[in-house]
C-alpha cells in the first residue's frame, strides 16, 4: 500500500506542475494545418507547450499561445510525428503547416506498445521500448526462416531457453524472469493466448513482421496478468502502394526445409490485404550417435491472412486470422532403443491452433480516439510421453475498449478489458481451470518541461479465482544534450496455473501439489542512461525485480508444484553499444543477471540463468548488392538441477556468418551458425541413466543441441 500511496502522491504533484496557472496576457493565435502528401488530415493531435487540440474535418486547429518561441508537434495514427518551431507574436494570428509522412507500419499497432498507447514517438516515450526493425528481422529470417527464436535470442536482455529438449519447446526469459511472465502480442492482440511459451515461438515465421517491440519489466498497468516480466509485440508488415509477392526457400545441413510466401495487395479505396503461408519440415537428428534424437522431427503448416482498412477522418480497422497445424516426434530414433532399458521411448506432440482478432478505431467529437480490440484463440494438444498420453484444449478470449485524447501537457488513455482463460486437460482433469478477469486501466503522459516528461499508469483487475489486484507504474524521461535517461517502476501480478516450463516438458500425469496455488505478485524497477557520441550510441541499464509467492517445481526427490517461501529476486545490468557508418553497422551487448530463488535446497541461483552473457554483431550492407555479417556470442556458466552429470554448466562461445547477394528480384543467401560446434552432447549425454522424479529421460538443455549448422536458399521479390 505504501507504493500505491506514493504513486498517487507523485501523480497529484506532477499534475499540479503541469496545470496552467495564470495565463500570459501577451498571446497570439496560431492556426495549424496538418496535411499529408495526399491532402488534409483530420483527427491529428496538435500539442504546443501546455496547449493542445485536434484538427477538424478541414485539417485545422487554432491554439492560443504565449508570445515567444515555441515548438508545435502533430501526430496521427498511421503517420510519423512531426515537430516544428514557430515564433508567436502577441495580438497576431499566424498560420503554420505541418506535413506528416506515412508510417512504414500500421501505427495503431506501433502505438499499442512502443508508445504505450498514447501516440508518442519512441524517442519521447518515458517508458523504454527496444525495437527490432525490418532490416534486422530480415537478417535473422535468413538464419531461421521458420521461427522467431534466433531473432529474440539475440536481443539484449532476452534469452530463449529450451524447455523440452525432446520436442524442442522454448520460452523467452526477460532479464532473468521466468518465461511464463512474458506476454506476447501480435499487432496488439493476444493471439497466442495468455501463456505463449513452449512451441508458440517455434511456430511463428518472421517473414511478415515489420517490427518487433519489447518492454522489459512489469507492464501489468496496461496489460494485466501475464505481463509481469515484460511485453513482446510482433507488428505485421502493412501493404504499400504497390502489390508485393515474396517467396523464400531454405534448406539446412541438418535436414530442415522451409518454404514461405508473403503476398500483399496495394491499397484501393482504403482497403488492402496480406497473406502469409508457410510449410516447414525437420528430420530427426542424432548428433552423438546414442540413438536419441537431439533434434525432434516436425511437419508444420502455417497460414495467416490480414485485412486493413483506412476510412479517413480517424477511422480504421484491422482484421486477422491464423491457423497452425504441426506434428512433432522426438525420443529414440527410428528402430532405436534406450541403452538403460533396451526399449524405445517415443515423445510426440500434435498441435492444432486457430485464432482470430481485430482492431477498430474511430474519432469522437474530433477530439478523442476510440479503439476496440478483440481476439480469440483455440489450441488443441495431443502429447505422448512414452506410454502416457495427455490431451488438452486451451481456449482464450480477449476484448478491450480504450479512449485516447490530449489536454494541455497531458496525453492520456483509459479503458476497460476482459479476458477468459480456459484450460481443459482431458486425461488429467484435476488440473483444469477457467479464469475470468475484468479490468479498468488509465495512463497519463505529461510533458512537464522540454527536457522532462513522465508517464503515470494504473490498472485494477478483478480475478474470479485470486481476487482484486492494483497494478501501478511510473516512468520518467530526462534529456540533456546528447544524454537521455529513463527511470521506471511498477507492480503487477500473475494468475498461477499448473502450466510451467517444467510441467510442459514432463507433463501433468505424475505431478503433485504441495498446498494450493497462490497468485504471484511482482515489482520491478529500472534505470538507464544513453549517450550519443557521433555515430556511436551507448546505453547502460540497471534493473531489479522481486516476485512474491512465486511458483516453484521440485524435481530432485519428487515431482511437485509448491509456492516458494521467500521472494524470488533478479538484479542485473545491461550494456548496449551501436554504431552506424555508411554501409557498416555494429552492435555489442553485455548482460549480467543474478537471479535468486528459494527451494527445498535453500537459497540459490535460479537454474538455467547465466550470470554473464555477451554478443558482438558486425554487418556490411548495400541496398542493391546484398549483405555480409559476422557474429560472436558468449554464454556463461549456469546452475543446473536434476542433472546427474554436473551441477554447473560450462561457458561456451559461438560464431556465425551470413552472406546474401542480390541479382535483380533474386536474393541468394548462405548462413553458418555455431562454427565452434558448441554442443551440449560434446561434454555430457543428453539422456539420463535413469528417468528423473518427473519421468523425464533427458536433462535440461543448457547449451545448443544442434551444434554447427549451415543453411542456404533463395528469396524472390516482385512488386
Amino acid at each position: 500500500m505504501f507504493c500505491v500511496r506514493r504513486a498517487l502522491v507523485v501523480w497529484i504533484v506532477v499534475c499540479a506542475m503541469a496545470t496552467p496557472g495564470a495565463q500570459d496576457a501577451r498571446t497570439g493565435i496560431v492556426s495549424v494545418e496538418v496535411r499529408s502528401e495526399n491532402g488534409l488530415l483530420s483527427g491529428a493531435i496538435v500539442v504546443a507547450g501546455r496547449a493542445s487540440g485536434v484538427t477538424d474535418n478541414a485539417g485545422h486547429v487554432s491554439l492560443s499561445l504565449p508570445e515567444g518561441s515555441t515548438r508545435i508537434s502533430a501526430r496521427l495514427t498511421g503517420y510519423l510525428e512531426e515537430t516544428t518551431e514557430v515564433v508567436v507574436e502577441a495580438g497576431r494570428e499566424q498560420r503554420v503547416v505541418i506535413t506528416l509522412a506515412p508510417s512504414p507500419q500500421l501505427e495503431e499497432e506501433v502505438v499499442v506498445v512502443a508508445t504505450t498507447r498514447t501516440g508518442r514517438r519512441l524517442e519521447e516515450q518515458p517508458t523504454r521500448v527496444e525495437v527490432l526493425g525490418r532490416e534486422e528481422i530480415e537478417e535473422k529470417m535468413l538464419m531461421t526462416p521458420g521461427d522467431i527464436v534466433m531473432m529474440l535470442n539475440e536481443m539484449g536482455g532476452l534469452r530463449v531457453q529450451a524447455t523440452s529438449p525432446s520436442i524442442g519447446a522454448a520460452a523467452v526469459r526477460v532479464q532473468g524472469m521466468k518465461g511464463r511472465y512474458t506476454r506476447f502480442f501480435s499487432d496488439g492482440l493476444p493471439l497466442f493466448g495468455q501463456q505463449a511459451g513452449g512451441l508458440g515461438l517455434l511456430q511463428i515465421p518472421p517473414m511478415d513482421l515489420g517490427q518487433v517491440e519489447v518492454i522489459k519489466g512489469v507492464a501489468s498497468s496496461l496489460y494485466g496478468a501475464g505481463a509481469m516480466g515484460g511485453v513482446v509485440n510482433l507488428l505485421s508488415r502493412r501493404p504499400a502502394a504497390r502489390a508485393l509477392q515474396e517467396f523464400l526457400f531454405n534448406q539446412s545441413s541438418l535436414g530442415a526445409t522451409d518454404g514461405v510466401v508473403f503476398l500483399a495487395s496495394p491499397a484501393r479505396q482504403g482497403w488492402s490485404a496480406s497473406l502469409l503461408g508457410g510449410g516447414h519440415r525437420q528430420s530427426q537428428v542424432d548428433r552423438d550417435d546414442d540413438q536419441w534424437a537431439d533434434l525432434a522431427a516436425y511437419v508444420r503448416g502455417v497460414v495467416r491472412p490480414r485485412v486493413f482498412w483506412d476510412g479517413g477522418n480517424g477511422r480504421s480497422a484491422f482484421l486477422t486470422a491464423g491457423a497452425t497445424v504441426e506434428n512433432r516426434d522426438g525420443g529414440t530414433m527410428d528402430d532405436g532403443v534406450l541403452a538403460a532399458t533396451g526399449a524405445p521411448y517415443i515423445e510426440s506432440l500434435d498441435t492444432r491452433r486457430y485464432d482470430m482478432g481485430g482492431t477498430v478505431q474511430t474519432l469522437i467529437h474530433e477530439q478523442y480516439v476510440l479503439t476496440a480490440r478483440g481476439a480469440a484463440a483455440w489450441q488443441r494438444h495431443d502429447h505422448r510421453f512414452g506410454n502416457v498420453r495427455e490431451r488438452d484444449a486451451h481456449d482464450t478470449l480477449f476484448s478491450e475498449l480504450a479512449l485516447r485524447g490530449a489536454a494541455g501537457a497531458h496525453t492520456w488513455v483509459t479503458g476497460l478489458a476482459y479476458e477468459r482463460d480456459d484450460y481443459q486437460p482431458r486425461d488429467v482433469p484435476r488440473f483444469a481451470y477457467t479464469y475470468n478477469t475484468g479490468g479498468v486501466f488509465a495512463q497519463d503522459d505529461i510533458d512537464l518541461r522540454p527536457w522532462m516528461s513522465v508517464s503515470l499508469g494504473a490498472r485494477l483487475d478483478v480475478h474470479d479465482e485470486y481476487g482484486t489486484f492494483f497494478s501501478p507504474r511510473v516512468a520518467a524521461l530526462f534529456r540533456a544534450g546528447e544524454w537521455t535517461s529513463r527511470v521506471s517502476a511498477g507492480q503487477g501480478f500473475f494468475a498461477s496455473t499448473p502450466l510451467t516450463e517444467e510441467t510442459e516438458a514432463a507433463g501433468l500425469s505424475r505431478l503433485t501439489m504441495i498446498g494450493s496455488l497462490e497468485a504471484e505478485r511482482g515489482a520491478s524497477t529500472s534505470v538507464d542512461l544513453t549517450r550519443r557520441i557521433g555515430r556511436v550510441s551507448l546505453t547502460g541499464t540497471f534493473f531489479a525485480s522481486r516476485v512474491r509467492d512465486a511458483l516453484g517445481t521440485e524435481r530432485e526427490e519428487a515431482y511437485a508444484l509448491f509456492t516458494r517461501p521467500e521472494p524470488s529476486t533478479n538484479i542485473g545490468a545491461e550494456v548496449l553499444a551501436t554504431m552506424r557508418a555508411g554501409r557498416y553497422s555494429a552492435t555489442g551487448t553485455y548482460a549480467y543477471v543474478r537471479s535468486r530463488e528459494t527451494g527445498f535446497g535453500g537459497r540459490q541461483d535460479a537454474p538455467l540463468t547465466p550470470r554473464h552473457s555477451a554478443g558482438l554483431v558486425g554487418m556490411w550492407e548495400a541496398e542493391n548488392a546484398g549483405r555480409v555479417g559476422l557474429e560472436a556470442y558468449y554464454t556463461g556458466p549456469q546452475r543446473l538441477e536434476a542433472n546427474p552429470y554436473r551441477s554447473q554448466s560450462r561457458g561456451y562461445i559461438s560464431f556465425g556468418f551470413l552472406a546474401e547477394r542480390k541479382f535483380g528480384p533474386v536474393r541468394l543467401f548462405i548462413n553458418a551458425e555455431n562454427l565452434t560446434d558448441a554442443r551440449q552432447t560434446r561434454w555430457d549425454s543428453l539422456v539420463r541413466p535413469a528417468p528423473g522424479a518427473d519421468g523425464r529421460w533427458t536433462v535440461d538443455a543448457w547449451a545448443p543441441l544442434d551444434g554447427r549448422v549451415f543453411n542456404g536458399g533463395l528469396r524472390l521479390g516482385f512488386d
